[in-house]
């Protein structure tokens, strides 16, 4: 530990600067430095920061209350990539005409994708609620449900369900055809 003046002398003889590192300590921090150099270092790692940086998006993901459940499947599927990545996907379930008095099927759709399909592997950062003729809710990846992917829909019961297939080789029958012009010949 240094005297002010102490400090300031040796950054004189070694032609440098005396840069104050950490104000706020008792007693306050400093380092003797190229300013200029000190300066471009610290400018360039800001630059690296930035473009290293990944900013994440908000993706939308918008489908009507009657939608189908293989369309439902595909558009889940869309939303599990954005989720593995990392961004926040918008669900928004849209009403229209009559639809608006049957409010509740839209909720039920909502807890549905929620519970049913994603389940403990998000995090539900914005409830479901109703404004104007949509149903908005705002989803992110849970991370602390585990370190795999986001599961895949769950098979339901009108759904085949395929098993893996096993490790023995498979023999297949090939239907011998001649050709027919070594028939005539």
């Amino acid at each position: 530990m240094l005297s002010r003046q102490e400090a300031l002398d040796i950054a004189r003889e070694r032609e440098l600067d005396l840069v104050e590192i950490s104000p706020d300590a008792n007693p306050p921090v400093v380092k003797v430095v190229d300013w200029g150099k000190y300066n471009y270092q610290k400018t360039k790692q800001q630059q690296l920061n930035r473009k290293t940086s990944k900013t994440l998006e908000m993706k939308q993901m918008r489908f009507g209350l009657k939608i189908g459940d293989h369309d439902l499947d595909i558009k889940m599927g869309k939303v599990r990539k954005f989720l593995e990545i990392g961004h926040k996907v918008k669900i928004t379930i849209f009403y229209r005409g009559r639809e608006l008095a049957h409010r509740e099927i839209g909720f039920k759709l909502a807890d549905r994708v929620i519970n049913d399909i994603f389940g403990d592997a998000i995090v539900v950062d914005q409830q479901p609620q109703f404004a104007g003729k949509q149903l908005n809710f705002v989803i992110r990846h849970n991370p602390k449900a585990s370190k795999t992917t986001v599961p895949e829909a769950k098979a339901t019961e009108s759904e085949p369900v395929v098993e893996e297939a096993s490790n023995k080789p498979r023999i297949t029958k090939v239907k011998e055809t001649t050709d027919a012009k070594t028939e005539d010949a």
